[in-house]
């Protein structure tokens, strides 16, 4: 099972604290120290609605290369596409394209219905494609919606019907409401349209059994933060992603190669936490340890 990094985007955009481009590449080095092979290290978002992510770039000329590790930037409209093509041999790997499942959080998260948010998909989407950049599309808040509740199974059929050629399906539970049935009803609506990842937050503490789920019900990847930091700065109460750590715990000891070294990824996660000024973070296996008490 393969273990998409993201909390050096998704983790540090809702943090209070911002951190410099230094602590960010070296938060990146960290978690390929941990075994992580795919991080998604920035967003090219607005500076003043995104303070967190301003400077993707200079993180994106910084992070160390190697053949075996690939990044993604999370793009949100044309001109975000059009940065990640500027950037030349630094360019991420991977662009991740969200789109809103609800009209309402659609148009307070990017000002746009979610309709015209999948139209625009699918022009960078192709533009991308050509490009040679691996295309995920993201359906956020896939499990609910935090200003008009329920999000129907309908709904998000309908979204990636009407999406286009996709390498990846990525489906977000953004405010943690999901629990498992719903994992299964989705995969199920969606099967055979994309290779199937998911992206869990904890808030209700259901991320780790949606995680199972959602090995059970077919998906090849999911998403996770380093200490279980961040959220969606647009989203009421949104806490925290399922902790790297604590979930490369739960797949290890249930049989799932993931490639990653527990004891040196909660190391991490401690860390960054440290660096933001956290109390303490939200993953467990800091304080537990794992088990047995050798390394992975």
């Amino acid at each position: 099972m393969e273990i998409v990094e993201v909390g050096p985007r998704d983790g540090l955009q809702n943090e209070k604290r911002v951190l410099p481009t230094a602590v960010k590449v070296e938060y990146v080095r960290r978690a390929i120290g941990a075994g992580l092979r795919r991080i998604e290290v920035a967003a090219f978002a607005r500076p003043d609605r995104v303070p967190q992510m301003a400077d993707a770039e200079d993180v994106l000329r910084a992070v160390p290369r190697s053949s075996a590790v690939r990044y993604v930037a999370l793009v949100m409209n044309e001109r975000g596409l059009e940065r990640a093509l500027a950037l030349g041999d630094a360019r991420p790997d991977e662009i991740n394209y969200v789109v809103v499942a609800s009209d309402e959080f659609s148009r307070r998260n990017q000002g746009v219905t979610t309709m015209e948010s999948l139209a625009a998909f699918r022009a960078v989407a192709q533009r991308a494609r050509d490009a040679g950049f691996f295309v995920t599309l993201t359906v956020a808040a896939a499990f609910g919606c935090p200003f008009t509740g329920e999000v129907p199974v309908s709904r998000v059929r309908q979204i990636v019907q009407q999406s286009g050629p996709l390498d990846e399906l990525c489906l977000a539970d953004t405010i943690g409401v999901g629990v498992p049935v719903q994992v299964a009803e989705l995969a199920a609506a969606v099967r055979g349209v994309a290779p199937l990842r998911a992206h869990f937050h904890n808030t209700r503490n259901t991320g780790y059994a949606n995680a199972m789920a959602a090995v059970d019900a077919g998906f090849v990847a999911l998403d996770s933060s380093l200490g279980g930091i961040g959220g969606c700065p647009f989203a009421p109460a949104a806490t925290g992603n399922v902790a790297t750590e604590d979930l490369a715990y739960l797949l290890n000891r249930s049989g799932l190669k993931t490639g990653v070294a527990v004891p040196a990824a909660a190391e991490a996660g401690a860390w960054i936490g440290a660096e933001l000024g956290l109390e303490a973070v939200a993953a467990q296996l800091g304080r537990a340890g794992d088990f047995p008490a050798v390394a992975n």
